[in-house]
């Protein structure tokens, strides 16, 4: 036992994490691990889930609305049962879209935000959109990092529209915080879709920024017909027409990554996004000033 111990906290040391997770290669081993997570084998199956909780920290299943997983992958993308993300109902707050713990956040120097401490990135390397980095100029940005560990399903900020989504295929870089303070603009070099909301009965809007990383085999969204991972390529403008109520299921990782949250100029921050704190799905992150 005292092995397995010493074994995971030499695995969970920073720079044996950074080179464990970046400096191998990177897609082939995000494709391998695609496919071994789905083996439904039983031995396999107990082996790998055995495996992800020692490494992976605290790892609560009593949330999960089933007990029994055919495969690792179906652990990953596991759902609660229901009441286990209670929803805040009133009005003018948009909730987290998933469990996370808050990165940088704050208000962007017009498309300039922080991924770390001295590594800043913009808004049109990360949108590839012009009309949604005019949107967001000096609006509000929250990045939230998913564990390993973490409930992997995202879900709608409020009531609202998504029209399109836009994939663009990248890279894997592990996205801890280790490698966010040594790969410039990472968020920007990864695998990431971009989802525009248009919030019901407000002239305001929210963008969610799925980034994917390294063992992440695709993002998967509930409206759109295709999976989205590393063999697709393509179109990068993926058409819908869908509609949400506050808390709804958008998709899924298939592992656990980030999600940045972007928001105008005429919503605020709540009191609980500081950095370093556990947010869940569910509870305020943004809210329309209350006059």
């Amino acid at each position: 036992m005292k092995r397995w111990s010493l074994l995971t906290q030499v695995f969970q040391q920073k720079h044996i994490n950074f080179l464990l997770t970046n400096r191998i290669p990177r897609r082939l081993v995000t494709l391998f691990m695609g496919w071994f997570s789905k083996i439904e084998h039983p031995l396999v199956r107990s082996l790998s889930i055995a495996t992800w909780k020692m490494f992976a920290g605290h790892l609560n299943l009593e949330e999960a609305r089933k007990t029994h997983f055919s495969s690792l992958h179906d652990c990953f993308i596991r759902e609660l049962r229901i009441g286990a993300r209670p929803i805040d109902p009133a009005r003018h707050v948009l909730i987290s879209p998933c469990d996370g713990i808050v990165g940088a956040s704050g208000t962007l120097r017009g498309t300039e935000l922080v991924q770390a401490k001295g590594f800043p990135y913009t808004l049109e390397d990360l949108l590839s959109d012009p009309d949604l980095v005019a949107t967001y100029r000096d609006g509000l940005f929250i990045t939230l990092r998913l564990t390993a560990s973490m409930y992997h399903r995202f879900h709608a900020p409020h009531d609202c529209r998504v029209d399109e989504v836009i994939y663009m295929s990248g890279d894997t870089w592990n996205v801890n915080p280790i490698a966010l303070k040594r790969i410039e603009r990472l968020f920007c070099k990864n695998e990431r879709a971009v989802v525009h909301t248009h919030l019901e009965g407000s002239r305001e809007s929210i963008t969610l920024v799925p980034v994917a990383a390294i063992l992440v085999v695709s993002l998967y969204f509930t409206f759109v017909d295709v999976p989205l991972n590393l063999r697709y390529a393509g179109p990068n403008r993926i058409p819908c027409c869908a509609t949400f109520r506050k808390g709804d299921e958008m998709g899924y990782f298939a592992h656990g990554s980030t999600i940045i949250v972007f928001a105008t100029r005429g919503l605020e921050l709540c009191e609980r996004v500081r950095e370093g704190h556990v947010i869940r799905m569910g509870e305020a992150l943004l809210r329309h000033p209350v006059e």
